[in-house]
């Protein structure tokens, strides 16, 4: 399989947003903002620390590896209770050059074994033809897998992707960013703002706002996560990832949104990955392809 890669500079050139369908040749590279954030204000539960500690726990209160407030080729059904897993929404807007693209993707996610499922749609002509069929997305530790992928793919096979060797470590390649990795960002946190408290569909939910550093985030990940946030750290143009969380009573993270960075040769872009997170405890069920069913031919690029 051949995926297209490019590097210019210190950063990544490659596309964004859902780069291996050829989404955003057009637009190619991503860019954002990444400068500084506020001073750490105190929330009406304790200091600046506080705040932080809310923030950096978020990957592991939805892993159960700890609390918020107080095998095989299959993965069984996630219990019911508390997180764990969660049902998944996303949306990741490019802008550059004047062209703005939206990708959305919704399905499920089990947090424990960092795996999932999505379904992920292409806004029209936004593949160069005027409907394009959803993308099925399994995303694993270490490898994204997917299916509808066109651009010379047979329909009835998959793509195997190592996120590990992607210069963005896949954290917005597929057009969707992993929801454990978008947690586990928020490991790297320098600073966290507490802005107030608001209502989430329905739920009241606290809102933080910080900077966090992908370098750190990787050193601090769980072993699952570590190589593809390493291989990202080294590909952006930027260390930090402006975020905006939004965690539940429970410390359970419900909403994030990151702001990216990259470095490319042509216009200047912005992309903006939101994970929205809902319905905890559902059972998730990933099946992995056969070998036979990977696709190993050459990827056209477009």
């Amino acid at each position: 399989m051949v995926v297209q890669q490019h590097r210019s500079g210190g950063g990544a050139r490659a596309v964004c947003a859902l780069a291996v369908v050829g989404v955003m040749a057009a637009t190619a590279g991503c860019a954002g903002g990444g400068g500084g954030g506020d001073r750490a204000m105190a929330d009406e539960r304790g200091g600046a620390d506080t705040s932080l500690d809310a923030v950096h726990r978020a990957a592991a209160v939805l892993a159960g590896t700890t609390s918020g407030t107080g095998a095989g080729r299959m993965t069984g059904a996630t219990p019911g209770a508390g997180a764990g897993s969660a049902e998944v929404r996303t949306s990741m807007e490019t802008a550059a050059g004047g062209t703005r693209v939206t990708i959305r993707g919704r399905g499920t996610y089990d947090f424990r074994r960092q795996m999932g499922r999505l379904k992920v749609v292409l806004p029209k002509d936004a593949a160069g033809e005027d409907e394009h069929r959803p993308i099925t997305e399994l995303l694993t530790p270490g490898a994204l897998y997917m299916m509808n992928r066109g651009a010379g793919v047979p329909a009835d096979k998959w793509v195997r992707i190592d996120t590990t060797t992607l210069e963005d470590g896949n954290l917005v390649t597929g057009g969707v960013t992993d929801p454990m990795a978008a947690a586990e960002l928020l490991r790297g946190a320098q600073q966290a703002t507490y802005v107030g408290t608001t209502d989430l569909a329905g739920v009241a939910v606290r809102h933080y706002r910080g900077i966090s550093d992908i370098g750190r985030a990787a050193s601090e990940a769980s072993p699952q996560s570590r190589g593809a946030l390493a291989a990202a750290a080294k590909g952006f143009h930027t260390d930090t990832v402006p975020f905006d969380a939004y965690l539940d009573d429970q410390g359970r993270l419900r909403k994030v949104r990151h702001r990216f960075s990259f470095a490319n040769e042509g216009p200047a872009a912005e992309v903006v990955s939101t994970t929205l997170l809902y319905g905890f405890g559902v059972p998730v069920t990933v099946r992995l392809p056969d070998e036979r069913d990977i696709y190993t031919g050459r990827i056209q690029q477009r």
